[in-house]
């Protein structure tokens, strides 16, 4: 199958630092690849990919110091236009520009929706042009759209199963473990309020962002000085491997309608449980008394911190296999990309197209390398 992603241009493709939504890019770019599809990604200069690259920006906008993106995916778009033809499917996963630029492609089009849905701003474009296919991250996340959301499938995320090392014992007995970034909706408070009562010590490896900084120094900072609580900081990618992996369980304490949770899935492939509010995505990814224990008190996360001292890390490595790998996540969404295609060939009823002459036509020639098909200058 010939398959374009359309990344957002923001960060590198996987991202030097910061980025959920370009490293699921990434995980799902390379695993179609490896699966043996013609893959074609659409992303800044500085991204690393198995795919063929096409190089929209020379580096992604955010490190640049460019601030406003508009301009730059405009431009990206308007060459993939040009290029539609050479895709059986176009996989966008930036937010709305697309929809009225590709809206006579629709059958050929998906969008993953990747963030929180209940934004008022946004909501004229999806109340108009409602014949975009959409794919959910979390049955939950659909909740805020109109009725008349053209949904084609949910998939949850995955990731790579060498991501994480397992870790059969938490070094030294393990902490409580709380990764991601210091803000209100994430509830920091309510993690060091679980290792406080339960006595099992905290490390905190977050970042604070500015529009954070308040909250940080009037809030959380002051309730890091006690012996139990220690403060990390951001942390890489490989740091994470061992701070995940040597806990005795990941704190998610959200208080928002999270759209999926990535950090979730990254402890179960560690092998280490999850205590966490039931809030979003949360039932979806969780399953209470497998891979984690979902609560909806203080009382009962701090109940959680003794059940998941019997779990067997094992099982949630287990369950983390069967539903969150690349591998699941990128086959859910041949399967929907297939859907689209054969609906597209019961609709205008061509005699005599498979379904497997026209999805799989771009695997006959074969892959065709990194090379970039650069963009840039434009």
């Amino acid at each position: 199958m010939r398959i374009a992603q359309i990344a957002p241009l923001a960060e590198a493709v996987p991202p030097k630092f910061y980025g959920g939504t370009e490293r699921v890019v990434s995980w799902l770019t390379e695993e179609l690849v490896r699966q043996g599809h013609d893959v074609t990604l659409f992303a800044s200069g500085d991204s690393e990919t198995s795919a063929k690259l096409v190089a929209c920006a020379p580096e992604g906008l955010r490190l640049a110091g460019i601030r406003d993106h508009v301009a730059s995916h405009l431009a990206m778009l308007y060459h993939l236009r040009r290029r539609a033809d050479e895709f059986d499917i176009i996989h966008f996963h930036i937010d709305l520009l697309q929809y009225p630029l590709f809206e006579d492609l629709n059958h050929k089009c998906v969008t993953t929706l990747h963030g929180r849905l209940d934004v008022p701003d946004f909501m004229p474009v999806y109340r108009t042009f409602t014949g975009m296919p959409l794919v959910s991250i979390s049955d939950h996340q659909r909740g805020p759209m109109p009725s008349n959301a053209n949904w084609l499938a949910t998939i949850h995320h995955g990731l790579p199963a060498e991501n994480c090392r397992f870790s059969a014992t938490p070094k030294d007995g393990g902490y409580l473990a709380f990764l991601g970034r210091i803000s209100p909706e994430k509830r920091p408070d309510r993690a060091i309020e679980m290792a406080k009562r339960s006595g099992v010590k905290l490390k905190i490896a977050a970042k604070v962002d500015k529009a954070d900084q308040e909250y940080w120094d009037e809030v959380i900072e002051p309730m890091t000085h006690h012996p139990l609580i220690e403060y990390i900081g951001e942390i890489n990618e490989d740091q994470k491997h061992d701070f995940l992996g040597n806990a005795l369980a990941l704190a998610f304490p959200i208080d928002w309608p999270e759209p999926f949770g990535l950090v979730m899935i990254e402890a179960m492939s560690a092998g280490t449980p999850v205590i966490a509010w039931r809030n979003g995505s949360v039932p979806e990814v969780i399953k209470d008394g497998v891979s984690g224990v979902v609560v909806q008190s203080m009382d009962e996360a701090v109940a959680a911190v003794e059940t998941v001292k019997a779990m067997s890390r094992h099982e949630v490595r287990r369950y983390f296999e069967t539903r969150f790998t690349a591998s699941v996540m990128a086959r859910s969404y041949v399967n929907a990309y297939e859907s689209l295609i054969a609906a597209e060939a019961a609709a205008i009823k061509i005699p005599g197209l498979s379904l497997g002459d026209h999805a799989l036509g771009g695997i006959a020639n074969g892959h065709n390398g990194t090379k970039p098909a650069g963009l840039w200058p434009l």
